[in-house]
């Protein structure tokens, strides 16, 4: 029983500081001099402020939309250098081929050398 009472001591406490409560005094002045005063008290038991929910939900949705820019331009760069860096494999690859088949040719015109100076000399015996 102590247990159940403590509980709703505590449930209502929390209720309680959760509660938020606004008074608001106008004082009116009538036509015949006299002043009226009015006060209006305002209660919100709402747990949650949803204004800041919403505010930090845009906060949130503004900072994945600039990651999301950031992270695109970030890929287009990359993109662009990878295609720069293929451009430069490619040249380096027909330069490279330019060279082997230039050292096969001179490395085919000295066996046909050999083998010409070989077929003369056997000739000759």
């Amino acid at each position: 029983m102590k247990k159940q009472i403590l509980a709703g001591l505590l449930i209502s406490a929390l209720v309680a500081s959760c509660t938020k409560s606004t008074t608001k005094t106008e004082q009116v002045e009538n036509p015949d001099g006299s002043v009226t005063t009015t006060t209006t008290v305002t209660e919100s038991t709402g747990l949650v402020d949803t204004s800041k929910i919403n505010q930090a939900k845009e906060n949130a949705q503004v900072k994945a939309h600039e990651t999301g820019e950031k992270i695109d331009a970030a890929a287009q760069k990359t993109k662009q250098d990878l295609k720069e860096a293929g451009k430069d494999i490619k040249e380096a690859g027909k330069e490279i081929g330019n060279d082997v088949k230039d050292a096969a040719a001179k490395g085919a015109s000295k066996v046909e050398e050999g083998a010409r100076k070989l077929k003369e000399d056997l000739k000759k015996k």
